[in-house]
């Protein structure tokens, strides 16, 4: 009976003149339950806005402040992370469709498109959280969706002492390091919470300094003289795409006295280790990589991607501008800095602090 309601007042929503946001959709369900089911319960009407405006059967989750991620692999397998931990969930969808019309209800206001053609997405909701979606071919079970929420309030370094992801000493020094302009990576891997510590550490920038924050999906929130940039896409017609390297280059037209980089995944590595070595110390980055070492050599490595630069230039720029590694590691749930690295031109040493 209720997913009889549930389909009819959907069919009438959709049927109006009605402007499909959120507080326009609901009010519009509660007028017309009003007159056809005037017992439905308050539940209704979340079910039905969900499915109109919404990410349909996995909206409530997203009322979870705990959930920090929702997967969907497939329609009848839903997980979230809750405190660092995967578990399975009870929602699921009707079938393949109700998933993709969840995600094309989602990213249709945003100019992008997930069909058959273009397979693969990847796009920042309105509130910040990130959304992934891959769907077949590509995806051989069935449409397949990452949600990484974002998180209102920023922790800052006593933050992460709090949580044991940090010593007090490690505290002192890293905050000593921004503030006396150390260039610095925080290397992990997925999940790390490389990003979160880049906002604590990007937060102790003194007052006052101009911040260039590039990204592909912007996540970094501190306050201060900042100036944002974020990567574009291709549109649906396949232009208008704007690459990292793109924003690393303008951000130098900016006059910056640091830029951060969000995430280094590619040739814009030889910019940013460029600016590093030509005036804008106190920069910031993150990278994927399995220790320090790692770290240098991932960055070497994306660095020599792009056309016309030699390897032992670049090892010696890197070597020169990179100051510090910070490395995160993630055992079960629990996330935290396994090592500080200082850098020289014979590679990592590790510090005690």
């Amino acid at each position: 009976m209720a997913v009889a309601v549930v389909d009819r007042v959907l069919r009438r929503v959709l049927e109006s003149d009605v402007e499909l946001s959120r507080e326009g959709a609901e009010a519009e369900v509660r007028r017309i339950l009003s007159i056809e089911s005037p017992l439905a319960s308050p539940q209704t009407v979340d079910l039905v806005v969900d499915n109109l405006v919404g990410m349909g059967p996995i909206e409530p989750l997203f009322r979870d402040p705990a959930v920090s991620d929702v997967f969907v692999n497939g329609p009848d397998q839903v997980w979230v992370e809750r405190g660092g931990v995967l578990e399975p969930t009870d929602v699921v969808f009707a079938d393949d469709a109700a998933v993709l019309a969840a995600v094309e209800r989602t990213i249709g206001p945003l100019g992008l498109r997930l069909d058959r053609a273009s397979p693969l997405l990847s796009a920042r909701l309105p509130d910040g959280s990130r959304l992934h979606a891959v769907i077949p071919p590509v995806s051989v079970g069935g449409p397949v969706v990452a949600i990484r929420r974002f998180t209102a309030v920023a922790p800052d370094l006593d933050t992460f002492v709090d949580w044991g992801s940090m010593t007090t000493g490690q505290r002192s020094f890293l905050h000593g390091a921004v503030v006396d302009r150390k260039n610095i990576v925080v290397s992990g891997a997925t999940g790390t919470g490389k990003t979160t510590l880049l906002n604590a550490l990007a937060a102790t920038v003194p007052a006052g300094e101009r911040i260039v924050t590039i990204e592909d999906a912007a996540e970094l929130r501190f306050s201060g003289h900042v100036v944002r940039l974020e990567a574009r896409p291709p549109n649906a017609e396949g232009q208008g795409r704007v690459t990292l390297a793109d924003l690393v280059r303008t951000a130098l037209r900016l006059r910056p006295d640091r830029i951060v980089v969000g995430e280094v995944r590619g040739p814009e590595a030889l910019d940013m280790i460029a600016a590093m070595n030509t005036g804008h110390d106190g920069s910031l980055s993150t990278v994927h990589a399995n220790g320090p070492e790692d770290a240098l050599w991932r960055l070497e490595t994306l660095a020599l991607s792009g056309e016309g630069v030699g390897e032992v230039a670049v090892r010696r720029q890197l070597r020169s501008g990179v100051d510090l590694i910070v490395h995160l590691t993630r055992r079960d749930a629990h996330r935290r800095i396994e090592v500080i690295a200082e850098v020289d031109q014979d590679g990592c040493r590790e510090l005690r602090c």
